[in-house]
């Protein structure tokens, strides 16, 4: 998982700070993915640096990231 720290425009909404992480991470939906070990839906990661609070939003992804998880892993 790739990082990046970032400055935001709106502060942490439990501590006030403004300096986040940005990652990303993939996550299976379903039982079904989770047997196959496909990990279908893509989210894009703000951890505050002060108190870690976390959100995520959900980045669409392409179907071709998800049959080459079947190939690699």
């Amino acid at each position: 998982m790739k990082t990046k720290r970032v400055r935001a425009k709106q502060p942490c909404p439990k501590c006030g700070c403004k300096d986040f992480e940005m990652g990303e991470v993939f996550m299976a939906g379903s039982v079904a993915t989770k047997l196959f070990n496909i990990q279908n839906r893509k989210f894009t990661t703000f951890t505050c640096l002060s108190c870690k609070y976390t959100e995520f939003f959900q980045v669409p992804m392409s179907k071709a990231l998800n049959v080459l998880d079947l190939f690699v892993g």
